[in-house]
């Protein structure tokens, strides 16, 4: 089969879920014996000469950094492409990009849709943008020929609101890392192993960082409170944040991969993910393939990794936040071997096939 995806930043090491979401999924299915294309924002990719990556075809198209109304821009010239290309599968990842769905099906196409979860509940939109994304969860779930989604969680309310009831439910995955004993990059950053809290993200409101910069001051602990992440556009909540971050002397990391993302996260003692909002959150899952004790908010997508009930705290609850960090942190916390239940439930190489399965269903 050839394969276009549309949807994403594009990838490697970029920013994101679903682009983290691609670069585990994609090379996967060129395994497979499949061809892939992935269609990518320009100004996202560091060197725009390199066209290929473990297989699959980065072709790079022009996108504004404007957050209104990038997403849309680039998928209409993604599907303008496809139409050209005639692949015999155009994957559309996410709710924005999935607006254009329709304009696809015209062109004659075949679409599958992967919803990532309701973005327009993200505090960073307006209305019109919240209006324009329920537009393109309702257009991408009506007309794609096969729908997926990530979570029972988002399955629920497609069958709800759109009466869609052959959803295929794929989860996210995650890689079992191998765990380093280097120190080095913690080092750097002043950090001592075992002696420090970790939240992953983008510097935006619904990821709950203020909430946890706030429970983590009025908690009095001794551990270090590292932010592993960044805004992909700048702006005054991002702005607030590291100035607050800055004056109460904790570490901000920046946008991290590979060897250094991989530090951090072994010598780690705690995760935290305060999130309003979340899809299925490849960071907790990355969080648990390291066996780290972790914290987080009770949405549905974080109950639906059905931990013990003292890993959650009531979302938006400063209060119960900070006196569950202190608790946490007071306690001999051992870590936990979850390799069992990420290779039977959110393993990549599995997700794969499930995904091509429901390429071959459209065809």
């Amino acid at each position: 089969m050839r394969i276009t995806v549309l949807g994403t930043r594009g990838i490697p090491s970029i920013l994101g879920g679903v682009e983290t979401h691609c670069e585990h999924l994609y090379p996967r299915i060129v395994e497979e014996g499949h061809r892939v294309t992935i269609i990518t924002r320009k100004p996202y990719v560091a060197d725009s000469s390199i066209t290929t990556y473990k297989g699959i075809k980065l072709k790079h198209l022009y996108a504004p950094k404007l957050k209104s109304v990038e997403a849309i821009t680039h998928t209409l010239l993604g599907v303008f492409y496809a139409a050209i290309k005639r692949p015999d599968i155009l994957h559309i990842h996410a709710v924005g990009p999935m607006i254009l769905t329709p304009v696809a099906r015209l062109f004659g196409l075949k679409v599958v849709v992967t919803n990532h979860g309701p973005d327009y509940d993200r505090q960073k939109w307006g209305k019109l943008a919240k209006a324009m994304l329920k537009m393109g969860e309702r257009l991408g779930t009506r007309f794609a020929n096969q729908v997926i989604v990530i979570s029972n969680v988002i399955k629920s309310i497609l069958k709800e609101k759109y009466h869609r009831n052959d959803c295929n439910l794929i989860y996210n995955g995650v890689i079992i890392p191998q765990i380093t004993t280097r120190t080095n990059y913690i080092s750097s950053l002043g950090l001592e192993p075992d002696n420090y809290i970790i939240a992953v993200g983008r510097f935006v409101e619904e990821k709950g960082f203020h909430d946890l910069i706030d429970a983590y001051i009025r908690s009095n602990i001794q551990q270090k409170l590292v932010l592993v992440g960044d805004a992909d556009h700048e702006t005054k909540y991002s702005q607030s944040l590291k100035e607050k971050s800055i004056a109460n002397n904790i570490v901000l990391t920046g946008f991290i991969k590979g060897a250094e993302l991989n530090e951090v996260f072994s010598h780690a003692k705690l995760f935290v993910m305060p999130s309003y909002h979340e899809g299925l959150p490849i960071a907790l899952l990355e969080a648990l393939s390291y066996n780290l004790n972790v914290l987080v908010s009770d949405i549905p997508a974080n109950l639906e990794v059905n931990l013990p009930n003292e890993n959650y705290f009531k979302t938006g609850d400063v209060e119960e936040l900070s006196s569950k960090l202190r608790s946490k942190l007071n306690d001999n916390l051992i870590k936990r071997d979850y390799s069992q239940l990420l290779q039977a439930k959110y393993n990549w190489d599995i997700i794969a096939k499930d995904v091509i399965r429901v390429y071959e269903k459209v065809l």
